[in-house]
C-alpha cells in the first residue's frame, strides 16, 4: 500500500519561514524529508506521508509557552508520533546534526497514563516541532 492508498487521512500544514534555503537544509538535510513541488516562495515536504509546506513569510509573531510536566512547551507546535525506535533514531540524527533542543529528549509522565518520549526543537525560522513516542500507543487519545 502506498501513502496515496492509505485509509488514514493525511494532514496539510502550511507554515511561515524567513529563509527558504535554510528551510531546505533543515527539512531536507537534517530531518531527511523528501522535497516535493516548490516555487520562489514555498517548498512542499513529505513528512511521513503528510504535506508540510514552508512558505516565505519574513515577519514572525512572538512565541508563547505553556507549562507541561515541568517544561515550557512552545505554542504553536506540530510534529509526529513515532514508534520508540523511530523516536530514538531521529533523536540521534538531530544530535549528530548539532541541533539545539528546546526540550531535550526525555520520558514525560513516567509511570503514568500517557507515558511518552518527547523532544522539542525549532526549525531555522523558529517554528516549533515536537516528536514523541508513546510507551503504549493505545493511550494516544486516552482521557
Amino acid at each position: 500500500m502506498t501513502v496515496l492508498d492509505s485509509p488514514i487521512p493525511r494532514f496539510h500544514l502550511a507554515m511561515p519561514v524567513d529563509d527558504l534555503p535554510a528551510a531546505r537544509r533543515f527539512y531536507g538535510g537534517v530531518l531527511g524529508l523528501e522535497q516535493g513541488r516548490s516555487a520562489d516562495t514555498w517548498v512542499d515536504w513529505n513528512l511521513h506521508g503528510h504535506q508540510v509546506v514552508t512558505h516565505l513569510a519574513p515577519e514572525r509573531a512572538q512565541r508563547i509557552h505553556n507549562p507541561v510536566d515541568g517544561h515550557d512547551v512552545p505554542v504553536p507546535h506540530f510534529g509526529l508520533i513515532l514508534t520508540i525506535p523511530e523516536f530514538h533514531k531521529l533523536a540521534e540524527r538531530l544530535r549528530a546534526a548539532g541541533t539545539d533542543f528546546v526540550i531535550e529528549p526525555y520520558v514525560r509522565f513516567a509511570g503514568e497514563q500517557g507515558e511518552q518520549w518527547t523532544m522539542f526543537l525549532l526549525d531555522p525560522a523558529g517554528n516549533a516541532l515536537e516528536f514523541k513516542a508513546f510507551a503504549d500507543d493505545s493511550q494516544v487519545f486516552a482521557a
